[in-house]
């Protein structure tokens, strides 16, 4: 008896269009990386000679040359201020606030900030400086 030979199907996966698929997503996402930009408080800080570094806390209150107020880069009015600001010292380890101010603000809307997170029961306050590089009498 006579063995039929099988016929063997041989299947190709021909992978270029998959890597020319994989090299355009690369080329997309290198080119619209540069695109995204993080949002960031535009502050120029106040220089001192006595300046010291803290570490990095968590609540912060930004202060613009506009007068708008951000807590924790979140946009806040000086009325919801006291809510918020008390909800996030509750749920804070360490309970101190640091005020970053731009150095051309107004000085009373920096004494009302501070006010209000006296009120809100923080317990230390920090304003935020940039140490200054001439050191003057």
């Amino acid at each position: 008896m006579e063995f039929e030979e099988r016929k063997k199907v041989k299947t190709q996966l021909n992978i270029a269009p998959l890597i020319d698929m994989v090299f355009l997503l690369l080329i997309f996402f290198m080119l619209s990386s540069h695109f995204v930009t993080q949002p960031g408080i535009k502050i120029v800080l106040p220089t001192a000679v006595t300046a010291k570094l803290y570490p990095e806390e968590d609540i912060i209150v930004s202060i613009t040359k506009d007068g708008h107020l951000y807590l924790n880069d979140e946009k806040v009015n000086l009325h919801s201020l006291l809510t918020r600001l008390r909800s996030k010292l509750e749920a804070a380890k360490k309970k101190s606030v640091i005020i970053k101010a731009d150095e051309k603000i107004d000085l009373g809307l920096a004494v009302k900030v501070m006010d209000i997170a006296k009120q809100a029961e923080a317990e230390g306050l920090v304003i935020s400086t940039k140490q200054s590089t001439v050191n003057s009498p």
